[in-house]
Order: C-alpha cells, then sequence, then structure tokens
C-alpha cells in the first residue's frame, strides 16, 4: 500500500516569475543529463561575472523552480531544480553556490542543492546533512 504524499509548491509566485522558471526549465533539464565533468565546465562559463547571491535570492528562485514545475518539486527533482534556480539566479546577475553530494545518514543517497551564505536554501535539513562531492560557488573578485 502507498502513502499518498502532497507536494508544497509556492503559490504566492508572481507570473512573470513563473514563466521566467518555465523558460529556464528547458536549459536545466538538458544540463542535468551531462556528464559531471561538462556540467562542471558549463557552470563555470555561466557563474563569470556573477555577484553572491543572497538567501532571499536563490529562495526565490528555488520557489519559482518549483512553483513552475512539478517534476522540480517533486522528491526526485533535485538535480533540474538546483540548475534551474542557479540559472535563475544568474539571469538577475548572481549565483548561488550550486552542490551536489549525498546524505551522511544512511540510506546514502545523491542530491543536488544550491547554497546561499554558507548555508542550504531551503532544504529543510541542518548544516552538514550532506557532504559535498562536487561544488560550483560564486567567483570572487580575487579569483577573476
Amino acid at each position: 500500500m502507498t502513502t499518498p504524499s502532497a507536494l508544497d509548491r509556492p503559490a504566492d509566485v508572481p507570473f512573470t516569475r513563473r514563466l521566467t522558471a518555465r523558460l529556464v526549465l528547458l536549459p536545466a533539464l538538458a544540463l542535468s543529463l551531462l556528464p559531471p565533468r561538462r556540467l562542471r565546465a558549463v557552470l563555470d562559463l555561466v557563474r563569470r561575472g556573477a555577484a553572491p547571491a543572497s538567501a532571499v535570492q536563490a529562495g526565490a528562485a528555488r520557489d519559482a523552480m518549483c512553483a513552475a514545475s512539478l517534476r522540480c518539486a517533486g522528491p526526485r527533482g533535485c538535480l533540474p531544480r538546483s540548475l534551474g534556480a542557479a540559472l535563475l539566479c544568474r539571469l538577475r546577475g548572481t549565483w548561488p553556490t550550486w552542490c551536489t553530494g549525498v546524505r551522511v545518514v544512511p540510506p546514502f543517497t545523491a542530491h543536488a542543492w544550491i547554497e546561499a551564505e554558507d548555508h542550504p536554501v531551503d532544504e529543510g535539513v541542518p548544516d552538514g546533512y550532506f557532504t559535498r562531492l562536487m561544488v560550483v560557488a560564486p567567483v570572487s573578485r580575487t579569483d577573476a
């Protein structure tokens, strides 16, 4: 027997923001098909020249992706959701820290998420719950 569950989709996302998220969804899905090395290379190019995203900006981008797509709002939509949120932030001139990794506690599963101000954005888990395996952080002015 299965347990019914409801997806938590933000309802207060403006129409234009949802529309932009829908447009970003296709590139995010395409990026999610790339091998890790190429995905990182593409994200390294995209993040150039962007300022670090604040937690509010990153949270708004994540909410827009969840409001625009049931796939992104679902439990297995972490990769397109995180990529789409990062791309949405980039359209506004910012970049969150994009991460992939695994859960620290069993069962060990892969996950992708964004961080801002050194904390996961709206993941509902404490810091340290995931171990980072691949990180694409904003480029600081000293790194450029």
